[in-house]
């Protein structure tokens, strides 16, 4: 029992550090995109017990998609 708990947590850290990634990837190269990919893979993260840091990375993909439309309409 200890390892499918460990896996879980395993994949939920993985899960958040990748909508991390796509909250830079969102904010330099294309908002849409990489902010929903972000967005759900932070939420799912969050989900599969990653709680705090899950909610954060799906927060920071909201604020790099709207950051970066943004500055993509200002110019």
């Amino acid at each position: 029992m200890a390892t499918s708990t460990v896996r879980s947590t395993s994949a939920a850290r993985i899960c958040t550090i990748v909508g991390f990634v796509c909250a830079v990837l969102a904010l330099l190269l294309n908002p849409i995109l990489f902010g929903v990919i972000g967005l759900v893979l932070g939420v799912v993260g969050a989900v599969l017990g990653d709680k705090p840091l899950g909610w954060y990375a799906a927060g920071a993909n909201v604020v790099a998609m709207l950051l970066s439309m943004l500055i993509l309409s200002a110019l």
